[in-house]
């Protein structure tokens, strides 16, 4: 969606709140021996608080609050009831609608002790996103996003999973335009003040781009069994630096 007055600035900006709340309680309570169905139940309550729901399960019929992808598996992961252990790498995907509003966001939490090439993941997936902001202004063409997503990740050794990308967000989750996280010439229309995308750069350790869907028709997972990490914001454009609504 492109913001369009006080009204649709303010629905984006509760939307956002939640989803900063969630991320931040589910950040707290990653640790061993919690089990990702804990997290979702947990972001179910969270939901409930503000009065918001799942945009996954009421777009797209997910059976989640949230989708929580552990290790291998990028996004999309139905949470298992399957205990976190020690150095587990964990994607928090948060998705709610509010009052006709939909904000989306992710971080990764490594649970300690965490490995070297996890630490370094993990910090490579938000250095690819800071990347993304420092490139996206009103006027650019949207390809600056994806061109300073890609030379981050190379920059950094890791393998950037070309068949996920970041995308537009406002009145549901998944909204024009795409937005790759690797360059792309023909996407030079610029981009216009007030557009609100998702931003979310998705990096492997392995060395393959490609993923898989799981046979629970949901999970996508790295073809190759790569840890994964996954980092994202929904932002407005502006003539400056991006404003995120969901920090």
């Amino acid at each position: 969606m492109t913001i369009q007055d006080e009204r649709d600035l303010d629905g984006m900006t509760r939307a956002g709140h939640v989803v900063a709340d969630t991320l931040r309680i589910l950040e707290e309570a990653v640790a061993p021996g919690v089990t990702p169905a804990d997290l979702d139940a947990l972001a179910g309550e969270v939901f409930r608080r503000h009065g918001a729901s799942s945009a996954p399960r009421a777009v797209y019929g997910a059976p989640v609050n949230v989708f929580v992808s552990v290790n291998d598996d990028v996004v999309h992961g139905l949470p298992s009831k399957r205990p976190l252990k020690e150095g587990d790498v964990v994607s928090l995907d948060v998705t709610p609608l509010v009052d006709g509003f939909v904000a989306d966001a992710a971080l990764t939490v490594a649970v300690p002790p965490v490995s070297p090439v996890a630490q370094r993941l993990v910090a490579c997936a938000e250095a690819a996103f800071e990347a993304a902001m420092q490139a996206a202004r009103a006027g650019r063409p949207l390809n600056v996003i994806g061109r300073a997503v890609e030379a981050e990740v190379a920059r950094r050794g890791f393998s950037l999973l070309r068949e996920l990308q970041g995308h537009g967000v406002g009145r549901t989750i998944h909204e024009a335009p795409d937005v790759p996280n690797f360059y792309q010439p023909s996407l030079s229309k610029p981009l216009r003040e007030g557009l609100v995308l998702a931003i979310e750069p998705m990096v492997s350790s392995g060395r393959s781009w490609r993923t898989r869907t799981r046979t629970d028709g949901w999970t996508i997972c790295t073809r190759d069994g790569g840890l994964a990490a996954h980092y994202e914001h929904t932002v407005v454009i502006t003539k400056r630096r991006p404003l995120i609504l969901t920090a």
